[in-house]
């Protein structure tokens, strides 16, 4: 296998754009420079990219998704240098085309490290090229989603036929839609996960013009449900369905065809408050990346007021310096057999913790967003606990470099 030499100016990348955004840095002269050029060279992709990258957090979805077709049909493999040189792993990650939330965010896994990693993109087994860059490990980063099952399912023989370790197969991320996360972790003791329903507009329709009982359309559910449209992520439409009115409602807004519905469960602790855990398994251990904590049942880190509340800050330092000993161990068994029933070197787990002590799953997936992008002013102690997650996923990267080193002795 052979480099590919890239004589255009470097990728700036996800992570390096990501953090200026959080440090409010503008980053419309930034693309401005980036737009100059791909109007002086239609072919400078990594231009066109990051053009993409700018657009998506500027919320313009449409238009950067056209970005990224145009750098995609001009090239596909994308390079970031290791930040410390000289690079201790060469790591080659597998790409879906689409939005930010499509693929593992493995940038901020590797940003600032000894990692030299290139993005190789792909929409179908016949476009991984002949030649690649020379690796030592494969990543598959891309995440499941309708469109990327079958790509990831024909992808399976690759962990028995390529000639680099590889991590996380791909027929393993295929099964981690939410209606089938549902059925493997069942019966897992101490874990709740309530079954997710894939159903379509028109199943909903009759209840929704109170023509049919919900029951009678789908045994064991009760209102109140939780809705969201299939392949959706961050949150984007997930809301509480309290009646069958509220379905008319929601379709105004929401005018996809298919949706997962599964029934809300009230995992507020003791003082009112609901917390979010968020948690990767890292080669099976678990490490917390972040507690988020709000009045609110749908949590999402940053609208959860953590920015604006020295207590729950003061909460969330505490459960990160006592993690390994308290939360993790309290559920280390269920965590254990989440891990191997999912099979993956590298997962990540969204979960509450129950009044009764149970774990509450919310979503199971390998392409959630863990970084270390908060201020070290406000968040002092994030920096320390990313590090360590960061370290685990090098050590699991050179561990199987390693591996596969020591058998190719034999």
């Amino acid at each position: 296998m052979t480099d590919t030499k890239n004589p255009l100016p470097p990728l700036i990348g996800f992570a390096a754009l990501m953090r200026q955004v959080f440090e409010k840095i503008d980053l419309k002269p930034i693309a401005a420079e980036l737009t100059a050029r791909a109007e002086a060279d239609p072919h400078d992709a990594n231009a066109l990219l990051d053009l993409s990258t700018i657009l998506q957090l500027s919320l313009q979805h449409d238009l950067a998704m056209r970005m990224q077709a145009e750098a995609l049909s001009t090239q596909r493999i994308f390079r970031l240098s290791a930040a410390k040189q000289p690079a201790r792993i060469r790591l080659l990650a597998l790409m879906g085309a689409g939005d930010l939330l499509s693929n593992t965010p493995i940038e901020c896994l590797v940003e600032r490290s000894d990692i030299a990693l290139d993005l190789l993109y792909i929409s179908a087994v016949a476009d991984i090229p002949d030649q690649v860059p020379d690796h030592d490990v494969l990543f598959i980063a891309m995440g499941e989603s309708q469109e990327n099952i079958p790509l990831l399912q024909a992808l399976a023989p690759l962990r028995e036929l390529w000639p680099r370790p590889v991590l996380n197969a791909p027929q393993r991320i295929a099964e981690l839609s939410r209606d089938h996360t549902c059925h493997v972790l069942r019966n897992i003791q101490g874990v709740i996960m309530p079954p997710a329903l894939r159903v379509s507009r028109q199943d909903l329709l009759p209840i929704a013009n109170q023509q049919r009982a919900l029951s009678d359309c789908f045994a064991h559910s009760r209102f109140p449900l939780i809705i969201r449209p299939l392949d959706s992520h961050a949150g984007r439409g997930l809301q509480k369905i309290t009646q069958p009115i509220d379905f008319k409602d929601y379709f105004e807004t929401y005018p996809e065809d298919e949706f997962y519905i599964s029934q809300f469960v009230d995992y507020r602790s003791a003082d009112g408050q609901f917390r979010k855990y968020r948690i990767v398994l890292i080669d099976g251990k678990p490490f917390i990346c972040h507690l988020a904590i709000s009045s609110h049942w749908m949590i999402h880190y940053l609208n959860a007021g953590m920015a604006d509340s020295a207590e729950k800050r003061a909460e969330e330092a505490r459960c990160f310096t006592t993690f390994e000993h308290d939360f993790a161990q309290r559920h280390a068994l269920a965590l254990q057999q989440i891990y191997q029933r999912m099979g993956l070197d590298y997962l990540g787990i969204d979960c509450a913790e129950m009044p009764n002590g149970e774990l509450l799953i919310f979503e199971v997936d390998s392409n959630m967003i863990i970084h270390a992008f908060d201020s070290i002013e406000l968040f002092p102690y994030k920096a320390q606990q990313m590090n360590r997650v960061f370290a685990a996923f090098r050590s699991l990267l050179i561990d199987r470099a390693e591996q596969r080193s020591v058998h190719a002795c034999d």
